[in-house]
């Protein structure tokens, strides 16, 4: 239980945050969100249903595939961020506290973009197009944030085609291009790199490596100032998981040299979720 509630605790946060920055940026000036919130949206300023039903009823579907393909954490997360995020909407009047477009843009896509980078290292999403392309990412290796930009482009195109304000559709862009670029600020997963750990502790740091759930691979080296033999540990992880090996590597071994590289590629076996 208690690994749940530091995750939740941020899910709660970035829900609020979703929510500030939809009432209090876009939706008064009629901007877009990206996603399935874009399109709750578009539907919302033509039929002037309220914007937290038409985001929960869009995102059920999206739900039960998530559940399906990613697995239970992840989609209850989602599903609690969802909820929240509803509620916060409904809480929240929607009131302009600035006026000019661009402000507007800017502020609700990092807003957005925090709430959505934050969402996912907490292990859930925003829902949405967040539940899409992590699904799409699951074997692939690709800014997030930037193929939810591409995905995004018909939700543009369409407020500029019915509202007949291509203005609003470009204000638009660049809120959503903004979120993506704060979304991939935040959530690195998509970025590998490469650690060799040159230990005398081998058997106590393969044992709690072998805990990740990474591959490692073992080689003999020796010391050239002293001559003694020792074990190199080689193993590839996410930049997201960068932090966590570290410490546990600290926590082993605090003598360890360790270098730790950028990855162009990796090809082969690999373990990306």
């Amino acid at each position: 239980m208690r690994t749940w509630i530091g995750p939740l605790l941020l899910i709660v946060i970035c829900s609020a945050m979703l929510a500030v920055g939809f009432n209090l940026f876009l939706v008064p000036l009629q901007l877009l969100s990206g996603g399935l919130s874009g399109i709750s949206m578009i539907v919302s300023y033509f039929t002037r249903w309220q914007i937290s039903t038409l985001y929960l009823l869009s995102n059920l579907p999206v739900i039960v595939w998530g559940l399906i393909t990613i697995g239970r954490k992840f989609i209850i997360l989602s599903v609690v961020s969802v909820i929240l995020t509803t509620w916060f909407l409904r809480l929240l009047p929607a009131y302009p506290i600035v006026e000019d477009h661009i402000l507007a843009a800017v502020t609700g896509g990092v807003l957005i973009g925090i709430a959505s980078g934050l969402s996912l290292r907490a292990g859930g999403s925003t829902g949405g197009f967040d539940i899409i392309g992590s699904i799409l990412m699951r074997n692939r290796d690709f800014p997030l944030g930037m193929l939810l930009f591409a995905l995004n482009g018909l939700v543009i195109i369409a407020l500029g085609y019915f509202k007949r304000d291509w203005d609003l559709a470009l204000y638009s862009m660049l809120s959503i291009f903004i979120t993506g670029k704060v979304l991939d600020t935040i959530h690195t997963r998509y970025l590998k790199v490469t650690v060799f750990i040159i230990t005398h502790r081998k058997n106590e740091l393969l044992e709690r490596l072998m805990q990740l759930r990474r591959g490692v691979t073992i080689m003999r080296t020796e010391g050239a100032y002293t001559r003694k033999e020792q074990h190199m540990l080689m193993t590839v992880t996410t930049r997201y998981d960068l932090v966590s090996l570290q410490q546990l590597i600290r926590t082993t071994d605090p003598d360890a040299f360790v270098n730790i590289v950028e990855t162009a590629a990796i090809m082969g076996s690999f373990r990306r979720s």
